[in-house]
């Protein structure tokens, strides 16, 4: 019994837990002022009971004393507090302006005037009446009827006898419930009222998160994220909300990107395959073929499948984007311009000259920047394939420029070479798959930098990159003509 309550209740307590945050503020909200409201009046009542009880037991003590001073200054008999009318007598000065009521005991303690109501006279009040010292009392609280009295009897001396007094506590206690009960029903307004106001501050508290819930379940749900979603104020929640609408502007960018990347790829992988297609289908008349054209139909094929392969590769690295596993570090650009020269050397076997005119340390991934460099270089070699001079990197702080003798690129083509698949009409019977200039400006980009491309004095193309906010379109502050520093 007890394994299965132990499993059972913490269930309960989960299934009773709020559904909405609002909820929860709300009643947070109205826990919390309930605590101290209770804290509060519970305090404030305890406070008042007690002085009201000290100040009643402060008034009885008064007037006790007043009687035992009254029998000491002069010799009281019973007959002087039970004579009626009495004014200014002394059970006037007793009864009269502390609502006391007042008894007279004779000698042996025989009830010679009685107070409303009457007091009791035992054994107690008995000895004092006989006592020979004025002023000797006995203190007692008695019950008469459904009230509680606290009752004092004071010798009058001599064994005359002895006059009591007595105050109800009754009246004091009817008094306190009283101010009980208008405490609670205080402390349960203001609980109530903490609820409402708890309601209503949740709800504006929440009213943008619970938008900005709905915007993200629409998202979601839909697999949209071209959702507006509503950002007001300054507070975290606003915060919270530009941050959620700058990061669906970024999915929305990314989704479309993805989205050219695959009908561009698409598009372009249609070329190769078509001409694969074509000379597949010669294959089958292959023996039919004279010696020099089925060697220009395995070429081709040789070709083809090349660059397929090639753009493939670069498609793969492009749609990597930014999701490049090589950790940012501090990288020296001229050291990484170096081995991407070496690379090219070797695959192109063309003569690469690394000059460093101002070397700079920048913060970025080393493999992405070497792969910027390089894929300079192979269009840079590309595009001056039959030239003699040397290919030119220049490393001037965080720019990094590659400078070739080739034809050049025409005006109306500068701002459109880091374009995805584009090829000036110049370069489209050379080999290539036009990706990869935008794999160049998607690094420096991804670096916080910019691409650029203008044309070199002298003839050829100046084509670079910048790591960081170094502005692109600053003039070089040398060229290989005038830059030292070989590496």
């Amino acid at each position: 019994m007890a394994r299965w309550a132990a499993r059972w209740l913490p269930a309960r307590l989960c299934a009773r837990t709020p559904a909405s945050l609002r909820t929860s503020f709300a009643l947070a909200f109205a826990a919390g002022a309930a605590g101290v409201t209770v804290l509060v009046g519970f305090l404030s009542y305890d406070s008042a009971a007690r002085l009201v009880r000290l100040d009643e037991k402060s008034v009885f003590t008064e007037v006790v004393r007043d009687l035992r001073a009254q029998v000491r200054e002069r010799p009281y008999s019973p007959a002087d507090y039970t004579a009626v009318p009495d004014p200014g007598g002394p059970r006037d000065e007793l009864a009269g302006a502390t609502r006391t009521d007042v008894q007279v005991l004779a000698a042996g303690g025989r009830i010679v005037g009685a107070g409303h109501p009457a007091l009791p006279a035992g054994d107690r009040e008995r000895r004092v009446a006989a006592r020979r010292d004025a002023g000797g009392h006995e203190e007692r609280v008695v019950v008469l009827g459904d009230a509680e009295y606290h009752m004092a009897t004071v010798a009058l001396g001599g064994g005359r006898g002895a006059v009591q007094v007595a105050r109800k506590l009754s009246g004091t206690e009817d008094l306190l419930s009283a101010l009980q009960q208008r405490t609670v029903l205080l402390a349960a307004a203001v609980i109530a009222l903490a609820g409402a106001v708890g309601w209503w501050l949740a709800r504006r508290i929440t009213g943008r998160l619970v938008r900005l819930t709905t915007a993200a379940e629409s998202v979601a749900g839909h697999g949209r994220v071209d959702v507006v979603v509503p950002v007001a104020g300054r507070d975290e929640v606003a915060r919270l909300g530009r941050a959620f609408d700058d990061m669906l502007g970024r999915l929305t960018t990314a989704v479309r990107d993805q989205q050219r990347l695959v009908q561009d790829a698409g598009h372009e992988l249609r070329t190769p395959l078509t001409s694969l297609r074509t000379n597949i289908s010669l294959l089958k008349r292959f023996e039919e073929l004279p010696p020099d054209a089925r060697e220009e139909l395995l070429a081709d094929l040789a070709g083809e499948a090349r660059e397929l392969t090639d753009l493939v590769n670069e498609l793969v690295a492009l749609a990597a984007g930014q999701r490049d596993d090589d950790p940012p570090s501090d990288v020296q650009l001229a050291e990484v311009a170096g081995r991407a020269a070496a690379a090219a050397r070797r695959r192109t076997g063309r003569e690469i000259i690394v000059r460093a005119v101002r070397p700079a340390v920048v913060e970025g991934r080393p493999a992405a920047l070497q792969r910027a460099v390089g894929n300079l270089l192979e269009n840079a070699a590309k595009f001056d394939a039959d030239g003699t001079a040397p290919i030119e990197v220049v490393v001037t702080g965080a720019r990094v420029e590659v400078l070739d003798r080739g034809p050049g690129i025409a005006d109306c083509d500068l701002t459109r070479v880091f374009d995805r698949f584009y090829r000036a009409p110049a370069a489209r019977g050379l080999p290539g798959s036009g990706l990869g200039l935008a794999i160049v400006r998607e690094i420096a980009v991804a670096h916080g930098g910019r691409a650029f491309a203008a044309a070199r004095p002298g003839g050829g193309a100046r084509l670079g990159f910048t790591v960081g906010d170094d502005d692109p379109d600053r003039p070089p502050q040398g060229t290989a003509e005038d830059a030292g520093g070989a590496v």
